[in-house]
């Protein structure tokens, strides 16, 4: 590899805002906050949503959905003007 052209990979703690979950993975992020973590510091960057507690990660996403679902909702409110462009 040539020198001087690579980021600096380091650990860094990453916490979710949303459930207090912390993982340690690498990165290129700088922060300003720093975390212990095992007797060890870490720098620490705050996330909104991570794989801990995304709905696709979770199984959770169902629940966004109304019981309708949002194709039959799109029918209910466009039906007669959609299959009228169709016709034509």
């Amino acid at each position: 590899m040539k020198k001087n052209i690579h980021p600096d990979i380091h650990a860094v703690a990453f916490q979710d805002m949303s459930n207090g979950k912390t993982f340690i993975i690498g990165s290129t992020i700088k922060t300003r906050e720093k975390i212990e973590i095992d007797g060890k510091i870490y720098p620490l960057a705050k996330v909104e949503v991570s794989s801990e507690s995304h709905p696709f990660y979770t199984g959770e996403q169902n629940k966004f959905l109304d019981t309708t679902g949002r194709v039959e909702r799109f029918r209910q409110k466009f039906g007669s003007l959609a299959s009228a462009r169709i016709a034509k």
